[in-house]
């Protein structure tokens, strides 16, 4: 598959095979008890330990799907009882946060969409004791946090890496997709785009409404004759934004171009319909901050020694999407 080339850097991961256990979940993502139907393999023998997996997960964006399938894999290898909640605003986050800590779990997994909303409590978490990794957004403030190490993508170099191949298709006005206002890592990878395309330009939508989505694209591409790329920065808004450009005729105009993966997007790049995506492989997110967590009380070992795990970006395109897809399909990429 076709990656981004990396600024230098030194990078650590350590993530061990593992599969599912128990999980409840408040907003976002399925509801469902987890089972162990992931695979064999022996669970661990280590006292059973609680971890707090804690998003900005948004109901009906699948990425928060394929997270939490990684951790849940994890859980379940290590004998650990994960104990999923999210919630996309910030408030409403620090305080499940602050609800972990209550329930004195061994460890707490969080994303850092809205950084400021979240440092105070998880300050009393690091605190009390309780060992924190970041993962998904934060990757700029993570040590700020109090977290020993972060799983994710580089969203400003991830950005330009989709900025870099919109340039190379010939694109030079593309329209980058916001569905999230106040996120952070959103923020970046648009920003990262626009280092390398000057005249990108942002569009907010409300990413829990598809049917705001599609009408607000719509009338921005006819108020924009010359864009000629749009952006999704999620699989489920690019795969909306596609329709909104097939219905006004633009397929040979405007290249459509996303972040993340999911089986349809994969088949719509496969098809044509959609040039690239950037993947941040969000099943290893959730595996490896898990395991991580696991890995302090098994030993006191902090995977990362530092630094950050980094999971991404690397680039789908119409040749690698094939190859993708069987993952895809599983729930794995």
């Amino acid at each position: 598959m076709a990656r981004f080339s990396w600024r230098k850097a030194t990078l650590v991961a350590a993530v061990v095979p593992m599969l599912a256990l128990s999980a409840c979940s408040s907003t976002g993502g399925r509801t469902e008890e987890a089972g162990g139907a992931a695979g064999g393999g022996q669970v661990a023998t280590t006292e059973r330990m609680k971890v707090a997996l804690i998003t900005h997960a948004a109901p009906g964006d699948t990425f928060w799907d394929i997270l939490r399938k990684g951790a849940e894999e994890a859980a379940a290898k290590d004998n650990v009882e994960l104990l999923y909640t999210s919630d996309p605003e910030g408030g409403r986050q620090a305080q499940l946060i602050q609800q972990a800590i209550d329930q004195k779990v061994g460890g707490i997994a969080v994303t850092l969409a809205k950084p400021d909303a979240l440092k105070d409590v998880l300050k009393k978490a690091v605190d009390a004791g309780i060992p924190v990794v970041s993962l998904n957004s934060g990757a700029d403030i993570w040590q700020q946090v109090g977290a020993f190490t972060h799983f994710g993508s580089d969203e400003n170099l991830a950005g330009a890496a989709v900025g870099e191949k919109l340039s190379s298709l010939g694109a030079k006005r593309p329209i980058c997709v916001i569905m999230e206002q106040g996120n952070v890592a959103l923020d970046a990878r648009c920003a990262g785009v626009k280092s390398k395309i000057p005249a990108t330009e942002n569009l907010f939508v409300q990413g829990t409404d598809m049917t705001q989505v599609s009408s607000t694209v719509t009338a921005k591409l006819q108020a924009t004759p010359d864009a000629d790329a749009i952006i999704g920065l999620g699989a489920p808004f690019t795969l909306t934004i596609n329709k909104a450009v097939e219905s006004l005729s633009l397929q040979d105009k405007v290249k459509v171009a996303s972040f993340d993966m999911n089986g349809e997007l994969a088949q719509a790049i496969i098809d044509g319909k959609v040039a690239f995506t950037v993947d941040q492989q969000p099943w290893l997110q959730g595996y490896g901050a898990v395991d991580a967590l696991w890995q302090v009380k098994r030993g006191g070992i902090h995977v990362g020694g530092g630094l950050p795990v980094l999971t991404g970006p690397s680039i789908i395109d119409q040749a690698a999407a094939p190859d993708v897809l069987k993952f895809a399909k599983e729930g794995i990429r």
